[in-house]
């Protein structure tokens, strides 16, 4: 589920329509998280997929660490890819702020850590970095981890809109992690293996 003080917005004709945030989000707060209503499909299932189908999913899923793809119920899978995003996964099946997000300002992701199936180019940002591909989560996962723990400490300090999608033992850990009792689980369980990949 994505966080309520969103919506949905078209952009432009280059993106599309992308998810803006109404109110002030700041950084550690939880963005989306997996939830019941979410789907997943084994990649069998995907394989017997008609094409119409499967192009549906490679556009607005993303695999998870047993290379099933996820397709959020809600606007979350309108979610845009940036090489600064604002947002950045975990290993707990849930993402966060890296920054403070402003109204009006898109919540993106950074696609390197959604198992993609294929380079994928994006829009240039004057970044380093030009195109996404399907091993990046073991390139920048180091990277990534250091932006997380950057900003863990805050989410038991703020408001958290999604707390109640958190399983209690989940959340446990979490206060253990941002109390730098427990260390923080890498970003990198989330990949899956490249030779799996569709």
């Amino acid at each position: 589920m994505i966080h309520p003080k969103t919506e949905l917005k078209f952009i432009s004709n280059e993106i599309g329509h992308g998810v803006v945030a109404t109110e002030f989000i700041p950084a550690g707060t939880i963005t989306w998280a997996l939830d019941k209503l979410d789907r997943e499909f084994s990649p069998d299932a995907f394989k017997a997929m008609d094409a119409l189908y499967q192009d549906i999913l490679e556009t607005y899923t993303f695999r998870n660490s047993n290379g099933n793809l996820v397709l959020c119920w809600d606007h979350g899978r309108y979610v845009n890819h940036s090489f600064n995003s604002n947002c950045l996964s975990t290993a707990y099946d849930f993402e966060i702020a890296i920054r403070d997000i402003h109204p009006g300002e898109q919540l993106t992701d950074d696609y390197g850590y959604l198992n993609i199936s294929k380079p994928f180019r994006g829009i240039d940002e004057g970044t380093k970095r030009k195109v996404v591909y399907p091993d990046d989560l073991l390139k920048y996962s180091k990277m990534w981890d250091k932006k997380l723990l950057k900003v863990f400490n805050r989410i038991p300090k703020l408001e958290q809109p999604l707390r109640s999608l958190i399983p209690e033992n989940l959340w446990n850990e979490i206060m253990e992690v941002s109390e730098n009792k427990k260390p923080m689980e890498s970003i990198i369980k989330n990949f899956y293996s490249a030779k799996d990949k569709l």
